[in-house]
């Protein structure tokens, strides 16, 4: 066995001192849905609602045995990983120093310090990301304090490969198949190189936002390139740029092992495992059950373990999940509609909805002494399909409208 695949066990045991495995359960929700022996490795019941937590305990442990006098560690985060590396501070006794963005939400800054108490401060740095990296970049050099990479850390990525030492001693034999989130790729690199030193013959799907597809893109060109995220809905993976050294176990992968989600569909799967399941999934810890119906042909009457990466959702977002659910589905839909401006005409104009249709937003975004003023509506209906009939039903009585839904440009300014 490699040395890389001890050093995963050895990791994997380490973990044992702050929290037993994260469960593997069989879910037959799933399992009857697509026809395959579907199982989730639950990430997201971990201490911190995330895997992050391995990858950053890992590390500091590792430093700590090479530098026993080391007290001082950095790291940049807007989510799990702070809170991974603030639970590990504490346990530890070192003092960490954790720097986020301004607009990072209340509920992730409390529970950062929750998890790291005394031990950690907080420092609220610039709108992005980047600029937080930057600032703890140069607040470890003039500190001499150890910078703590949230995916592109050896030892990081071997932390993160202690969940393929436990869901293989969890099921008792390989998987036919396991579908892994990426974002910087710390896991895919840990769980991908385990499974291929220690002879595991499994079947790999790697899972990216579209938003945020920074391994498909270093596929394509050979090496890690920056991109511009599209969508940053997907917080805890949509990432610029995938790691150097995470990107060097993964190069070799073919592309078509690769799969994007949209983050609207992410949101359908959410609020179907909320609903159904009564699991709590962020959007990166929805991913790879996001993709099972892309995969149907391909999983039927096989065993596949899905990574559910993290659960730590805050429900202020649940509205905006909600609304991108049924954006994707096709339930939901915005016109900017050409209203005569004479009395009856909105009476006219409600005469054509169907009995499933409802007016969810109605806006006037004109008023004037002119003949038409433009209106901003929102419908929601039960069936995708009752909007060609109200459609058809708009046009024949005579009224002039454009569908928005969909046009990212002016949905921004209006919805």
């Amino acid at each position: 066995m490699s040395t890389f695949a001890h050093e995963a066990q050895a990791a994997e045991a380490a973990l044992r001192t702050l929290f037993s495995p994260t469960p593997l359960l069989h879910n037959a929700h799933l399992s009857g849905r697509f026809g395959a022996d579907i199982w989730l490795k639950r990430e997201d019941l971990s201490p911190v609602r995330s895997y992050k937590i391995r990858g950053a305990f890992t590390a500091m442990r590792k430093h700590l045995a090479r530098q026993p006098d080391c007290r001082a560690f950095v790291c940049a985060s807007a989510g799990n990983h702070a809170q991974g590396v603030a639970f590990a501070c504490r346990h530890f006794g070192v003092r960490g120093t954790i720097f986020m963005p301004v607009t990072t939400p209340q509920q992730k800054i409390m529970k950062t310090r929750v998890f790291g108490g005394d031990q950690v401060e907080i420092r609220l740095v610039g709108d992005f990301f980047d600029k937080s990296l930057q600032a703890a970049q140069e607040f470890c050099a003039q500190e001499g304090a150890h910078f703590l990479s949230p995916f592109d850390d050896s030892d990081v990525i071997e932390g993160q490969a202690s969940i393929a030492v436990e869901l293989l001693a969890q099921l008792g034999r390989a998987p036919d198949m396991v579908v892994l989130p990426v974002g910087g790729g710390g896991l895919g690199a840990g769980v991908t190189r385990y499974l291929r030193e220690t002879g595991a013959e499994v079947e790999l799907r790697y899972v990216e936002p579209l938003g945020g597809a920074s391994l498909r893109a270093a596929l394509e060109a050979g090496a890690p390139v920056t991109l511009e995220i599209l969508d940053s809905f997907v917080d805890g993976a949509s990432v610029a740029r995938i790691g150097a050294q995470t990107f060097a176990q993964l190069r070799h992968i073919d592309p078509v092992q690769v799969l994007v989600a949209p983050e609207n569909r992410i949101c359908v799967t959410m609020l179907e495992m909320l609903n159904v399941e009564g699991i709590v999934l962020e959007p990166a810890g929805a991913l790879s059950v996001d993709v099972l119906p892309i995969l149907r042909s391909q999983i039927a009457g096989k065993t596949v373990v899905c990574l559910t990466s993290g659960g730590n959702f805050d429900f202020e977002r649940l509205p905006e999940v909600k609304e991108r659910a049924m954006r994707f589905s096709g339930t939901k839909k915005y016109l900017m509609l050409r209203l005569p401006q004479r009395p009856g005409a909105l009476r006219d104009f409600l005469a054509v909805l169907g009995p499933e249709d409802d007016i969810a937003r109605f806006e006037y975004l004109k008023k004037t002494a002119r003949n038409f003023g433009t209106v901003l509506i929102g419908i929601e209906t039960a069936r995708p399909e009752n909007f060609d009939t109200l459609f058809a039903r708009m046009v024949a009585a005579g009224f002039t409208f454009t569908d928005i839904t969909d046009d990212e440009v002016i949905a921004g300014f209006v919805i």
